[in-house]
């Protein structure tokens, strides 16, 4: 596996990144240097510091154009695969460290099951804001230095990622329904499978500690 740069071309059908938000992106960095940060992964759809900042307006706006949106955030230390998820919006991160996001597209699913092998690995640089589309699959980022592991802004529509609605399944995308506009994909290694998440992802759970 090959690790591209989100500036790198191959990254186009998966996000772009985002200029002329200078100020916004240093407020919310000078926060997220400061978040809790654990030896696994650990995610919060809203943090409170963050969601004081007039940058929440600012990404509100100038990302969503107008939608309510949360500030929460990914920290930890990863080098898997594990899942892969979509909601139906944009995502929006921004890391005080570089990091690593593995990807895929929705259209590469079939049958349900999406293999492995069509998996992508894109750097961020620290400070860099970029957007991923509503149609890329991605989950929990993965750290570049061990040492320093990552904190990564998770932007998202607000009660993204909440608790999951109650409802039937009718559509055959309803199973993979995990939580409130989150739809996953677990491979079946994964802490998410055990816990009854719908197994979507077929060959290597991708590990990238040799690429790193």
């Amino acid at each position: 596996m090959k690790i591209y740069s989100v500036f790198d071309p191959e990254f186009k059908p998966y996000g772009q990144v985002v200029d002329g938000m200078e100020e916004t992106v240093q407020e919310i960095l000078d926060v997220l240097k400061d978040a809790p940060q654990g030896a696994g992964v650990d995610y919060v759809p809203e943090y409170e510091p963050l969601q004081e900042l007039p940058a929440m307006v600012e990404i509100s706006e100038h990302c969503y154009g107008g939608m309510p949106v949360q500030l929460g955030w990914c920290n930890g230390h990863n080098t898997r695969l594990n899942c892969l998820e979509y909601h139906r919006d944009s995502e929006f991160n921004l890391g005080t460290e570089d990091f690593i996001l593995l990807l895929a597209k929705q259209d590469e699913i079939e049958s349900g099951v999406l293999h492995t092998a069509k998996v992508k690995a894109f750097k961020v640089p620290a400070g860099t804001l970029v957007e991923v589309y509503a149609t890329t699959l991605h989950y929990a980022p993965c750290h570049c230095d061990a040492s320093k592991g990552f904190r990564v802004l998770v932007a998202l529509p607000q009660r993204t990622n909440t608790d999951k609605p109650a409802i039937s399944n009718k559509s055959s995308e309803d199973k993979r329904l995990w939580a409130r506009n989150k739809w996953l994909l677990a491979h079946p290694d994964s802490s998410e499978a055990k816990q009854g998440a719908y197994i979507g992802l077929a060959g290597e759970n991708i590990d990238i500690t040799n690429l790193i």
